[in-house]
């Protein structure tokens, strides 16, 4: 599936509608180059369980934690990362055995120790906005993207891509 995203607005629309979508459980790889809007879109995915505050990407302390009510989400950014075994050491199978939400930014500091994931999203700064591009890895990531394809109206298709305003 692919997406235009023409702004910022339609990247955290997007972003939150793909959190209703997850239903709060999975494991979810946000690719991109710097600046792409990986974090902008774990903001929207966030506003989906009811988080109205900042976020900031993790790039220091590697893992942000949320709860939210009986939610848990977690956000990592792995770009400081050297060794993907420096994920043992900040308590990162604990993260990834816990039944949450997670969403990895870099996911590919993380190769050999990272397992699958549920879905692929990869962001790419297009001439106006972003061009988000979701891919399934499992059948739990396959019925994300059913959910999320039935909130998508017909009007918004052009050209097999949708477009998010």
């Amino acid at each position: 599936m692919q997406v235009q995203l023409d702004n910022e607005e339609a990247q955290v629309a997007f972003g939150e509608a793909l959190g209703q979508a997850l239903q709060g459980r999975g494991l979810v790889y946000l690719e991109g180059e710097l600046g792409a809007g990986k974090t902008t879109m774990t903001r929207g995915m966030l506003r989906a369980y009811g988080y109205q505050g900042a976020v900031k990407s993790p790039t220091y302390t590697l893992v942000e934690p949320y709860e939210l009510g009986s939610q848990r989400i977690y956000h990592l950014d792995l770009y400081r990362l050297s060794d993907p075994e420096e994920l043992e050491f900040i308590g990162g199978r604990d993260v990834l055995d816990d039944d949450a939400l997670i969403f990895v930014e870099w996911p590919s500091r993380g190769e050999g120790w990272l397992p699958s994931p549920d879905l692929r999203l990869v962001l790419e700064v297009a001439v106006q906005g972003r061009l988000a591009s979701l891919m399934a890895c499992s059948p739990k990531g396959e019925d994300v993207l059913e959910r999320l394809q039935s909130k998508i109206s017909s009007d918004q298709l052009e050209n097999g891509v949708i477009q998010w305003k």
